[in-house]
């Protein structure tokens, strides 16, 4: 017989049998997927997918659409896991061994450190250009990018995950907006478009290495982890939320696919078509707020520059409250203190010292790299740390998944367990890419 007798949020026995029973799956409950798909597409995301529209028209749209379809496949096992076991991703990672924690230990403070710097600039650059006369030209983006890291601190530090993700929302609504009004100003070509559901590879030279890296690259790092930390502290404790977290996830990468298919066609129709060639990273999307202005005018443009700060400030309060929370997870493991998902709903972590701490860490150090530049070979350190992250995670999770950790019920089926194995692949090979790439030769 079930046990009944333990109380919701003690963490020291079972939760009542009606927490449970499954919920219906319903529209009002959807909250974590926005979140997840805010923080995972970047400025970074539609640059690579401007570019791939620039430079191969329509052909890439499958790798975008199976891009969005392996992070369903990702973040769907980070929040299956959370509900099945009662526990948090890094205490199944540190099941697994000491390297895990190893591992997540050198990440967590490098790529905090390094991202820190890229979220607060990338946040900073719309501001600028919307707003040239605030601050003196010679200062360039420097005190907007201080001013973006630091808002974004006092927003999470005195804010708990509802209001947090009210916020997100909003801002996922102007993203979605935007995006979706740019895709329609240049007519795009719907014929071409449906076509580029064929899974063709372009006739050029590494066209299966950047047909890889799109799919990669399609919304998502460590913010796929974070998933079942948002789950979970939205209130998704049991199994009993299973349908919910899975309809949840869907819409989530619905909204990315909707974001990353908008710019690939006013890649495909405006730079496609007139040859026209924009920077790579973050102020490539600067430089087609340019062409657009000379196609459809100021308005437009404008209106872009806001869709594009709203799209990094999403990532950037994002990473602050999700990995935030990964971190003071790693922290309570260390100190072998057992937490449940019941507290973190209860928003125990995001008052607690470790989470501050984080905050601070991604806010503070990464300013002195606005400065002084980024030292070489911390880069070098990160770029390998964060390639090696993905298939980390997706390799990992096909472990935990197919273990006795996971009750045998929600453990994996061959569905899971192929996009999984797919997922893992795809992130070996593109690990093994951008280490190779490293200019190794400059470090020693």
């Amino acid at each position: 017989m079930a046990d009944t007798t333990g109380t919701p949020g003690t963490g020291t026995g079972s939760l009542p049998f009606d927490s449970d029973r499954p919920r219906k799956s319903s529209w009002r409950y959807i909250g974590p997927g926005i979140v997840v798909a805010a923080t995972g597409v970047g400025a970074g995301d539609l640059v690579a997918t401007l570019i791939a529209g620039s430079n191969f028209g329509y052909t890439l749209l499958w790798a975008a659409v199976i891009g969005c379809l392996v992070k369903i496949s990702l973040a769907e096992a980070c929040g299956r896991w959370h509900l099945a076991t009662g526990r948090t991703l890094f205490d199944g990672w540190a099941s697994l061994g000491r390297w895990t924690t190893y591992f997540f230990a050198v990440y967590v403070v490098v790529w905090g450190f390094v991202y820190g710097a890229a979220a607060m600039s990338s946040s900073a650059l719309p501001l600028q250009a919307l707003f040239p006369d605030v601050f003196p030209a010679d200062w360039s983006i420097k005190p907007w990018a201080i001013l973006c890291g630091i808002v974004g601190l006092v927003f999470v530090w005195f804010n708990k995950y509802d209001v947090f993700e009210k916020v997100m929302t909003v801002l996922v609504g102007v993203m979605f907006v935007v995006t979706v009004y740019l895709a329609i100003r240049v007519t795009p070509n719907l014929g071409d478009a449906f076509a580029g559901l064929l899974p063709v590879l372009p006739d050029e030279k590494d066209s299966v290495l950047n047909t890889l890296g799109l799919i990669g690259g399609v919304g998502g790092t460590i913010t796929l982890a974070a998933y079942g930390y948002w789950v979970n502290a939205k209130g998704w404790t049991t199994t009993g939320w299973m349908k919910v977290m899975r309809l949840d996830n869907r819409v989530a990468y619905l909204t990315t696919g909707v974001f990353v298919v908008a710019m690939l066609f006013v890649g495909a129709e405006l730079l496609h078509a007139s040859h026209v060639a924009i920077s790579s990273g973050d102020k490539g999307l600067l430089d087609l707020t340019g062409v657009l202005e000379a196609q459809y005018g100021t308005v437009t443009a404008k209106l872009f520059l806001v869709g594009f700060f709203a799209t990094s400030f999403t990532s950037l309060i994002g990473v602050w409250h999700g990995v935030s929370l990964m971190f003071a997870d790693f922290v309570e493991r260390y100190r072998s203190a057992r937490v449940t998902g019941t507290e973190v709903a209860r928003g125990d972590r995001e008052k607690g010292l470790p989470f501050r701490a984080y905050l601070l860490w991604l806010t503070f150090p990464p300013i002195v790299l606005l400065f002084q530049g980024q030292p070489f070979r911390l880069i070098i350190l990160y770029g390998v740390l964060g390639a090696a992250f993905m298939p980390f995670l997706a390799l990992t999770l096909l472990w935990l998944l197919n273990s006795h950790r996971t009750p045998h019920r929600w453990r994996n089926g061959r569905l899971s367990n192929g996009m999984l194995a797919v997922a893992g692949l795809l992130f070996v090979v593109l690990c093994v890419q951008q280490i190779w790439d490293q200019p190794w030769s400059d470090v020693f």
